[in-house]
C-alpha cells in the first residue's frame, strides 16, 4: 500500500510506516496529480483540494482528512469515482472549546466586566457547539442555541432562529460547516443584515470557516460601530487575509483554534483507524501528544490558570506582528495541551 500524507500531520510517522509499504510526505498544498497517481490512499488536511484535477486516472481509493471540515473534498466527484473518504468529526472539539473559553476570559478582562448573566448565541450545536455551551454555562452565561438541521430532524423546541440569535445575543459564536448553497447554506451566514440586527456592543466570534462570515461586511460593521468587537480564527481567502480586518479584531489568529496537541492526536488516530478499517489492516499503534514541561499550574483562580495553560492573545500578537507568516505560524504551531493535561493548585498567601 502506498500512502501520500500531508507532512504537517503530527504523531503519524511511526504508526503509518508500520501499516503502509510506501509513504510519501509532502506539503499539503504541493500534493499534485503526479504525486498521487500511483497512491492507494491520501491522508490530508484542508490545504489539499481533493477533486477531479487531483484524483482523475489515479489509483487512489481512499482519502482520510485529519480535520472536522471536509469542504476541501469534492464529495460528489469521489462518490462517482468510487473513492471512499472519511473526516474526523469531533477530533478537535475540546481544543476549539478551550480557545473559546480562554477568549471569553480575555474578553472579561479587557472589558472589565463579568460575562455572568450575558447571553451567548451558539450557531451550530454539534461536537464543538455542545462543548461551547458548557463553557458558557460555566461562566454563568445564558445560552441561545441555533441549529437548523438538528431542529428539523429532532423537532427540538430548545433551538431558536438565527434572527433571534442576532437580536438577543451579547456574543455570537459560529460552529457550523461551510455549506455554499441549499436550505442549510452557511456561507456568509453572518452577512450585513445579520450584523445590522446585532446589539451595538455585541461580539462576533468565528472559529468555524472563514466564509461563514462576510469579511467585507464585518469590517464595515466594525468601522461603523455597528457591533463592538470581533474574534476571528478563520478568514476568507486564507492565507491572503484582509489585514485591515485583522487589525480591527480584538483577537485574530491563524486558523489554530483546533490546534491543541490533544486535538491533533485525536485527528491522526481517527485518520489511521479509518485507513486500517478501509483496507482491512490489523495494526496496533499508540498516538499520544507529548506531556507539558510542567503540568502543575499555580494561579489565584481557575480562570487565571486556564489563561496560563492557553492564552490566544499570544497567537493573535504573533499574527499581527507578522501577518505574512500566516501559513508558517499555522504549520509550525507550538505544543499546546488542553487543561486535562494539567493539575491546578490555588495560590496561597
Amino acid at each position: 500500500m502506498k500512502v501520500v500524507i500531508d507532512d504537517k500531520i503530527p504523531y503519524i510517522k511511526e504508526a503509518i510506516e508500520k501499516i503502509a509499504d510506501e509513504v510519501v510526505y509532502a506539503e499539503g498544498k504541493s500534493i499534485d496529480h503526479n504525486m498521487v497517481k500511483d497512491a492507494d490512499a491520501l491522508i490530508v488536511r484542508t490545504r489539499t483540494r481533493c477533486d477531479k484535477a487531483l484524483l482523475d486516472h489515479t489509483n487512489v481509493q481512499f482519502i482520510a482528512t485529519a480535520t472536522i471540515g471536509f469542504d476541501h473534498i469534492d464529495t460528489d466527484y469521489c462518490r462517482t469515482a468510487g473513492i471512499h473518504w472519511q473526516n474526523a468529526p469531533g477530533c478537535n472539539a475540546a481544543s476549539v472549546a478551550q480557545y473559546i473559553h480562554s477568549a471569553l476570559i480575555l474578553l472579561e478582562q479587557k472589558q472589565r466586566q463579568s460575562l455572568e448573566g450575558k447571553t451567548l448565541g451558539i450557531v451550530g450545536v454539534g461536537h464543538v457547539g455542545s462543548l461551547v455551551q458548557k463553557v458558557g454555562k460555566e461562566l454563568g452565561m445564558n445560552c441561545l442555541l441555533c441549529d437548523a438541521p438538528r431542529q428539523d430532524t429532532e423537532h427540538n423546541t430548545d433551538f431558536v432562529s438565527l434572527e433571534q440569535i442576532s437580536r438577543e445575543s451579547d456574543i455570537v459564536t459560529f460552529h457550523v460547516p461551510l455549506i455554499k448553497e441549499g436550505k442549510y447554506k452557511t456561507r456568509h451566514m453572518a452577512d450585513k443584515d445579520f450584523l445590522l440586527a446585532m446589539k451595538r456592543d455585541a461580539v462576533l466570534i468565528n472559529t468555524a470557516r472563514g466564509e461563514v462570515s462576510d469579511n467585507d461586511a464585518l469590517l464595515w460593521a466594525l468601522n461603523n460601530h455597528i457591533i463592538g468587537h470581533a474574534i476571528l480564527d478563520v478568514w476568507e481567502n486564507e492565507p491572503d487575509i484582509n489585514l485591515t480586518l485583522l487589525y480591527k479584531t480584538i483577537i485574530g489568529t491563524p486558523h489554530i483554534a483546533g490546534y491543541s496537541a490533544d486535538g491533533k492526536a485525536n485527528a491522526t488516530r481517527m485518520a489511521l483507524d479509518a485507513l486500517c478499517t478501509h483496507f482491512g489492516v490489523n495494526a496496533h499503534y499508540t498516538i499520544e501528544p507529548p506531556s507539558p514541561d510542567n503540568n502543575i499550574i499555580t494561579a489565584p483562580t481557575k480562570k487565571d490558570a486556564l489563561l496560563k495553560i492557553y492564552n490566544p492573545e499570544a497567537d493573535s500578537n504573533a499574527l499581527k506582528r507578522n501577518p505574512d507568516l500566516f501559513e508558517f505560524l499555522r504549520g509550525n504551531y507550538p505544543l499546546r495541551r488542553e487543561s486535562l493535561a494539567y493539575i491546578f493548585t490555588p495560590e496561597t498567601d
